[in-house]
């Protein structure tokens, strides 16, 4: 059998022929294993949870606030969440934050050892004299734009700051986890809560529209001096046509107009009605003037008031008086002469009768034509009662509509206002953290780690080893692959292709290691041999 075939013998030669090269190279990444905890610069995880909640959505119009009754809830999208995140990352967010805790003393962050001894001797005795003192005034004497002289600090920082901070979406939730790097926690804990204060400030800025107080007092002066002007204004007009409530007044005007309206038809029914009886009185009268004296008169003066008949007792009893003269001198006529003296006398009497009967019925002719002229002259006063009603009305009418007017201006005046002292007292500092339009709460707020995050010994030290001895491993097959002498006698027969006569092995016994186990020169011997 080949002994090349044998991998795992082969395996075995090279490990013990090259153990010793094994050794320094495995003990060199074993001290580096050992040694790097101690050299890395110690860094703690400052974690801290803010929860987006429901969206809250006014309903009402402008002048309502937003409160439980009038807004409605949606639940924060990935659009929302995304832009939740993009405002915690924001820079300038992280700069105020840092700028805020170097002004109270409370963020002093300790360099890196390049940072310290490199970048900022650079930038302090080497970048900012040279833009102040060449850069700056060979631009302005150009008439170019003279470059700021920037905190540089205060970028190094915020820069720092952003490559440390880690801030993500929890999957599937309206959880925002916040994650800060830092060498100092105590430090490292101020950044965040400050950080998660700043943010929810300006979640609070970006939601209400912070209005001065100057400029509330001014919209409220402004507001003053025109609601004065428009009840001024109003009540002009109200003593202009001398009337409180314009529109109970039209009210009660229209049932007086209805009324009248009513009686008027009566009495227009009425003179109609009287003015055809007197003209057939008028032609009864020329007719019996004209007449024999034997006709009677052909009407009984009969008023019907509300379905009861009221008789004329004087024309009725003059009536019936000159009837029964009438039929006494028909009767008599059948027994005297016409020419007789009580025929004469019956003629007289029936005449002088008669006379009066026409008298009385002319003056009764003349009693319904002055009633006419009443009822004439009663129409005529509703007539122009009814007219001037309804100009009332309509002087009414024109004001009501100036008062609609200026109502509509002064509800538009209130709600102006109201709009602006809501905004007011959505921004007022009292309300600036705890108010109800904020739907950001913070879950978890940042705390102080007792445990470094970075390095981990315990997992830095057993990687360091496994890995060192992996390495070993290969550079050791790595020189055996470049290492072209024979190592064994088999090598020789399949190179040369001749027979191998002799072998003679290294008679040198493995020397004992003299010192004590588990001591420094005991270690020293090992490593050499």
């Amino acid at each position: 059998m080949n002994p090349k075939e044998n991998y795992l013998h082969e395996f075995f030669r090279i490990f013990f022929a090259n153990k010793q090269w094994m050794k320094r190279v495995f003990l060199i990444f074993a001290v580096i294993a050992l040694v790097l905890p101690l050299m890395l610069k110690q860094s703690f995880d400052i974690t801290a949870q803010v929860i987006v909640q429901s969206k809250k959505l006014s309903q009402g119009d402008a002048t309502t606030s937003l409160n439980q009754e009038n807004a409605t809830f949606v639940p924060p999208s990935l659009a929302d969440m995304e832009t939740e995140t993009n405002i915690l990352r924001s820079p300038a967010l992280i700069r105020e934050t840092i700028k805020t805790l170097r002004d109270q003393g409370e963020y002093t962050p300790s360099p890196g050892v390049l940072n310290k001894w490199v970048s900022e001797p650079l930038k302090r005795y080497v970048t900012q004299p040279l833009r102040e003192y060449v850069i700056n005034p060979l631009r302005d004497g150009l008439g170019l734009e003279v470059d700021p002289v920037r905190d540089t600090v205060l970028d190094t920082l915020t820069d720092e700051a952003i490559e440390n901070l880690k801030i993500e979406t929890l999957p599937g939730s309206n959880v925002i986890s916040i994650v800060y790097s830092f060498g100092d926690p105590a430090q490292g804990t101020r950044f965040v809560a400050q950080l998660l204060e700043n943010y929810l400030t300006g979640r609070q800025d970006l939601q209400s529209i912070e209005l001065p107080q100057t400029f509330y007092e001014q919209k409220k002066i402004q507001y003053q001096t025109r609601l004065d002007g428009l009840e001024g204004n109003r009540l002009t007009l109200l003593e202009g046509v001398g009337s409180s409530d314009p529109k109970e007044e039209i009210t009660f005007r229209l049932n007086a107009i209805n009324t009248e309206e009513q009686a008027l038809s009566l009495y227009q029914d009425r003179l109609l009605q009287g003015q055809r009886w007197l003209d057939y009185l008028k032609t009864s009268l020329a007719a019996a003037n004209s007449s024999r004296l034997t006709d009677a008169f052909p009407f009984t003066f009969t008023t019907t008031v509300d379905n009861v008949a009221f008789d004329d007792q004087e024309i009725r009893q003059m009536g019936e008086q000159l009837t029964n003269q009438v039929n006494r001198y028909l009767n008599d006529l059948a027994i005297f002469q016409p020419g007789s003296e009580p025929m004469l006398l019956a003629r007289e009497q029936i005449m002088r009768t008669r006379q009066q009967f026409l008298k009385v019925v002319n003056n009764r002719i003349q009693e319904r034509t002055t009633d006419l002229a009443v009822v004439s002259s009663v129409i005529n006063q509703k007539v122009e009662r009814i007219a001037a009603f309804k100009e009332r009305i309509h002087q009414l009418q024109e004001t009501q509509s100036k008062l609609r007017q200026m109502d509509t201006e002064i509800n538009a005046l209130h709600a102006a206002f109201s709009t602006y002292a809501q905004r007011f007292a959505e921004a007022s500092s009292t309300r600036s953290l705890d108010n109800d339009l904020s739907n950001a709460r913070v879950l978890s707020p940042p705390f102080e780690p007792t445990a470094a995050a970075f390095p981990k010994p315990i997992l830095i030290i057993p990687f360091g080893l496994f890995t060192g001895l992996l390495l070993a491993i290969a550079l050791v097959y790595v020189r055996e692959f470049f290492d072209h002498r024979f190592k064994h006698p088999a090598q020789i027969g399949h190179q040369l292709d001749l027979p191998v006569l002799l072998v003679i092995n290294e008679q040198s016994p493995d020397q004992v290691n003299p010192h004590r186990n588990w001591s420094v020169p005991s270690l020293v011997h090992w490593v050499k041999n």
